[in-house]
C-alpha cells in the first residue's frame, strides 16, 4: 500500500479513541477532503482484538486478529501499521478528538506540553475518557515527535450554552471549580448542522432544531438560530438518556440509599451507572440494541429495555420542544438513530401534537426524510462523520482549504 500513498499533497489523519476502540482515517486535503481510508482496532481489552481497514481499492482493505490487551498495546499495533503502510513523511498532521475540554479549551488546537498536563488535571471529569485519549497523543508524539498533533474538543459544542443550562443546582462555589454542565457529542452535533445547512440551506440550520445522537452513547442536543441550547448529557457523558451500558439520569439519593444498604461505595456506584446499567442492566442480555430488537417478543426484559429507551428519548423531545418553543427539524444519528427504523418509530410515537408525523415507507427505508408532506416538522436521517469533522477542524488551524 505505500507507494501508492505517497502524495505531497497535505494529509490528516484523525484518531478518534473510545473505551474499547480507536477508530482512525487519513484524509487528503482537497476541496472537498477526500478520504483515503478509514479503519479501527475494536475489542481492545479482550483477548482477541481486530484490526479492519477500509480503502479506495480492495486490496487496501484488510481485517486482521492483533494482541491488544488495552490502550497502549492497541496504539503500539496501529502507529507500526502506520509507518509500516502510510510512513510518517506523508503525514501533515494528526487530529485527535478529545471528550473532554473543561472549562479551558473549546477551539480546535495544537497539542502542547502545557495542554497534557491540564488534561492530566482534567481527567477526573472524564476518568473513562481522557486518560486513554492522552495516551494515544503521547504515543504518537513519543514515535514522531515532529509531526504536529492537534486536540479537537467533544465539549466545544455546547461550549456557549446559555448559563441557564450550564449551571448544575448545588451550591454555587463548585461552579468556579468547573463542575457546570458540558454536554458531549459536540463533533457529531457541528457535523449534522453542517451537513443540515448543506441538504436544506442556511434557513433551515437556523431553525429550530433537535438533534438525536443515538448509540451505545446517547444524547440530544436543542438548536436555535445556529446555536445550542441545551442537551441532555451533563457533567459527565453519564447523564441524560439511557445507553447501551449508562444509566442516564438518576435521583442522586440512590448512591446514599446503596452506600446504606448494601455497603456499595463511589468507585462500585460510578462502575454500574457506567458499565453495568442502560439496555444492558435492564436487559439483562445486552446493551446492543440489536441484540434487544431480535429478542424481545420472546424476553420481557428486553422489551422493557427497548420501551425505556424509546419512553425517555421521547420526553426528551417534548421538553426541548418546549424550551425552543416549538419544533422544526428532528435529526436522527448515530448508530442506532441511522439504522433502527422501528425504534425511530417508537420515539415519535405520540408526537403528533408536536407536528411529527413518520412516512413508514421513508422510514423502513433509512431515507434522507422520512417525514410525510403534511408533518409541520421535517424528521430526517443524517449518517454522522465524527472523523471528516475532525479532520475539516484540523484544516482551519492550518489554514488549509480542506472542506467536506
Amino acid at each position: 500500500m505505500k507507494p501508492s500513498m505517497q502524495s505531497e499533497t497535505p494529509r490528516i489523519l484523525t484518531i478518534n479513541g473510545g473505551s474499547s476502540s480507536i477508530k482512525f482515517a487519513l484524509f487528503e486535503v482537497s476541496d472537498p477532503l477526500s478520504r483515503m481510508l478509514s479503519g479501527a482496532i475494536d475489542r481492545i481489552g479482550q483477548s482477541e482484538a481486530i484490526l479492519r481497514v477500509t480503502g479506495p481499492d480492495p486490496a487496501d482493505s484488510l481485517s486482521q486478529s492483533v494482541t491488544a490487551t488495552n490502550h497502549t498495546a492497541a496504539v503500539a499495533k496501529l502507529i507500526d501499521w502506520i509507518e509500516e503502510n502510510l510512513g510518517c513523511e506523508t503525514l501533515t498532521a494528526v487530529g485527535h478528538r478529545m471528550v473532554h475540554g473543561g472549562p479551558k479549551y473549546s477551539e480546535p488546537q495544537l497539542i502542547t506540553t502545557e495542554m497534557i498536563e491540564e488534561l492530566h488535571r482534567l481527567s477526573p471529569f472524564a476518568p473513562e475518557h481522557l486518560p486513554e485519549e492522552i495516551l494515544l497523543t503521547e504515543a504518537f508524539h513519543h514515535r514522531f515527535p515532529d509531526l504536529p498533533q492537534f486536540a479537537c474538543f467533544d465539549t466545544a459544542f455546547h461550549h456557549d450554552l446559555p448559563q441557564v443550562a450550564r449551571m448544575l443546582p448545588i451550591p454555587r462555589r463548585y461552579d468556579a471549580l468547573g463542575v457546570r454542565r458540558y454536554g458531549f457529542h459536540g463533533l457529531s452535533y457541528a457535523y449534522l448542522m453542517e451537513e443540515l445547512a448543506r441538504q436544506a440551506g442556511k434557513q433551515a440550520a437556523r431553525g429550530r432544531i433537535i438533534l438525536a445522537h443515538l448509540g451505545n452513547g446517547a444524547s440530544l442536543a436543542a438548536v436555535h438560530n445556529g446555536k445550542p441550547v441545551d442537551t441532555s448529557m451533563g457533567f459527565t457523558p453519564t447523564a441524560g438518556v439511557p445507553m447501551g451500558t449508562r444509566s442516564g439520569d438518576l435521583d442522586p439519593g440512590l448512591l446514599w440509599y446503596l452506600a446504606r444498604t448494601e455497603g456499595l461505595d463511589a468507585k462500585d456506584f460510578n462502575l454500574m451507572v457506567n458499565f453495568q446499567s442502560g439496555l444492558l442492566g435492564i436487559s439483562e442480555t445486552s446493551s446492543d440494541m440489536r441484540d434487544l430488537l431480535a429478542i424481545e417478543k420472546q424476553d420481557k426484559r428486553a422489551a422493557e429495555a427497548i420501551a425505556l429507551f424509546c419512553y425517555q428519548i421521547r420526553k426528551w423531545i417534548g421538553g426541548f420542544a418546549a424550551v425552543l418553543g416549538g419544533l422544526d427539524t428532528v435529526i436522527f444519528a448515530g448508530g442506532i438513530g441511522e439504522k433502527s427504523p422501528l425504534v425511530r418509530t417508537r420515539i415519535c410515537e405520540g408526537l403528533g401534537f408536536l407536528g411529527i408525523d413518520l412516512e413508514e415507507k421513508k422510514n423502513s427505508a433509512n431515507e434522507g426524510v422520512i417525514s410525510t408532506r403534511a408533518g409541520r416538522v421535517t424528521v430526517r436521517v443524517i449518517q454522522t462523520d465524527e472523523e471528516l469533522m475532525i479532520a475539516e477542524l484540523v484544516c482551519r488551524v492550518l489554514g488549509l482549504n480542506g472542506k467536506k
